[in-house]
């Protein structure tokens, strides 16, 4: 069972009721699909203690917190503008269990770099999550460059959705073979392609096989919807050291029942699950297993 395993979760947004009421407001006159009105909202904890048992029952040590930053494509605003406040309540108070990723606004470059270096340096931020569709530009845009550059500088990754996108916005914009582009202008640079690149998947794969900076993630997905070239990545020599496991808000205990139904090569899981992100973003472990849910000492 996955529970042998003490999962590492790399995608996950802020959950409070009060974001997730604000979060909802904001959605009122946006475009919404049809897979995003069927799956629902993104989940509400009461209370971050509620999160952490739910993250206990399930058999996941640590969960990065995104400061997601939408831009809305129909009507040209923030509607999901998460503060560095909002993520600083999970990892300040419980740092074992909780690491952030800050957010970036490639319409406010000074002032979105300043605050991400601040999220790094000061508050020990593991890398910036960037959700690139309202905001219409490609992954390889002149706007993202000083992103890549300064993350390049300090050393973290850039985690990136790629493939298509539930909200009402183009999925053109984030094709992982732009990452193709970026990987050639900053070699160092560390890059995630989030969600797996679907209905892109091969480009994903492409671009993750040919550069030794550039992570799969699986997140977004059941893993009984994974796509066989996924599944065979997972299960190859350069790939299995490659994909990092994430919920998206997805229910934890189901995905990782499902993960075992997969029948990964020995090894395989533990390196999905767990290796691969402590690697990638630097994580603590011992922090986490002496912490569990006890909240830090002020």
């Amino acid at each position: 069972m996955s529970s042998d395993v003490q999962a590492i979760d790399f995608m996950y947004y802020v959950s409070t009721p009060e974001f997730i009421e604000r979060w909802n407001r904001a959605k009122e006159g946006e475009l919404l699909c049809r897979m995003e009105k069927a799956i629902g909202g993104l989940p509400s904890y009461g209370s971050i203690e509620r999160m952490i048992a739910q993250m206990d029952e399930a058999g996941v040590e640590k969960v990065l917190i995104a400061q997601c930053k939408m831009w809305s494509y129909r009507r040209k605003w923030m509607y999901m503008d998460t503060k560095l406040e909002e993520v600083l309540q999970y990892t300040e108070k419980y740092p074992g269990r909780f690491d952030g990723l800050a957010g970036y606004d490639p319409f406010h470059i000074r002032e979105s770099l300043d605050e991400i270096e601040a999220a790094i340096i000061q508050h020990g931020f593991k890398g910036v999550y960037v959700h690139i569709y309202g905001f219409d530009i490609r992954l390889d845009d002149r706007k993202m460059y000083p992103l890549y550059a300064l993350c390049e500088g300090l050393d973290v990754p850039v985690s990136l959705q790629v493939g298509h996108v539930l909200e009402g916005m183009p999925s053109e914009m984030a094709r992982p073979m732009y990452l193709d582009r970026i990987a050639c202008d900053f070699p160092r640079l560390k890059l995630v392609g989030a969600h797996t690149g679907w209905p892109w998947v091969e480009e994903l794969i492409s671009v993750s096989y040919k550069w030794e900076n550039i992570w799969l993630g699986i997140d977004a997905w059941m893993p009984k919807y994974l796509s066989p070239p996924i599944l065979q990545f997972l299960n190859s020599r350069l790939g299995q050291d490659r994909c990092l496991w994430g919920s998206n808000g997805l229910p934890w205990k189901e995905s990782l029942r499902q993960l075992d139904e997969l029948r990964l090569k020995d090894g395989v899981k533990e390196r999905l699950l767990r290796q691969n992100a402590m690697q990638l973003f630097k994580l603590r472990a011992e922090t986490a297993s002496q912490s569990k849910a006890r909240p830090a000492q002020s």
